[in-house]
């Protein structure tokens, strides 16, 4: 096993409890007569899974060398995950040599600013038409590197799924509350939920993975 401490960062999309806002109307500020119980502070964002989602935004963290969840946040779900996940990384900058994440993370200001304020490598996947400055062909060509591709090919199945059982165990197939306030201490109270139960099963040496039953009592 590689001695490398990677982690892998990945945001999920939970649908808005109530009616949906459409995008052309919430922009110009006009609820529909007879629409009610609309959440006026979800967002709007689109993913190549999911599509266009109005709703809030949960952001985690993930190491692959343990199979926890190192962090489950509420952000809006509009908001850029990328930034969000240099804003959570800061306080494991000297316990991380690789930080993942998917395309939305290719960008080589920011992989240059990981490598020197962080002493992090950000692994992620690069669009290949965009290699004309040098920044970027050396970007691309790191991220095409053996290691560096099996790092990225593994958050498949390490962060990903992680978010997945916060979602299963609490049914977030739609938020619970309405509101930026709301979603943001229940999803962090969800999160503290599944680490406590994590860290009891790998103590004892269970499946961190098969918790569901003691969340739920």
């Amino acid at each position: 096993m590689s001695k490398d401490r990677v982690v892998s960062a990945d945001k999920m999309m939970n649908r808005a409890k109530g009616p949906v806002w459409h995008k052309k109307q919430k922009d110009q500020g006009i609820i529909p007569k007879g629409l009610r119980g609309i959440d006026k502070e979800a967002t709007w964002c689109k993913s190549q899974a999911a599509g266009w989602v109005y709703g809030h935004g949960s952001f985690s963290l993930t190491s692959h060398k343990h199979p926890v969840l190192g962090c489950f946040v509420w952000m809006r779900n509009s908001a850029n995950e990328a930034k969000r996940m240099w804003l959570e990384t800061f306080h494991v900058k000297d316990h991380v040599d690789y930080i993942a994440m998917d395309s939305k993370a290719d960008d080589a200001d920011l992989f240059r600013e990981f490598k020197r304020q962080r002493k992090m490598n950000l692994i992620t996947s690069c669009r290949t038409n965009m290699d004309k400055t040098t920044p970027r062909k050396k970007m691309i060509a790191f991220m095409s590197k053996p290691k560096h591709k099996q790092i990225y090919r593994e958050r498949a199945y390490k962060v990903e799924p992680m978010q997945g059982l916060v979602k299963d165990i609490f049914e977030l197939d739609r938020c619970w509350m309405r509101g930026d306030a709301n979603n943001r201490w229940l999803f962090a109270a969800m999160g503290l939920t599944i680490q406590m139960h994590q860290l009891q099963a790998f103590k004892q040496g269970r499946s961190t993975w098969n918790i569901k039953e003691q969340v739920l009592g």
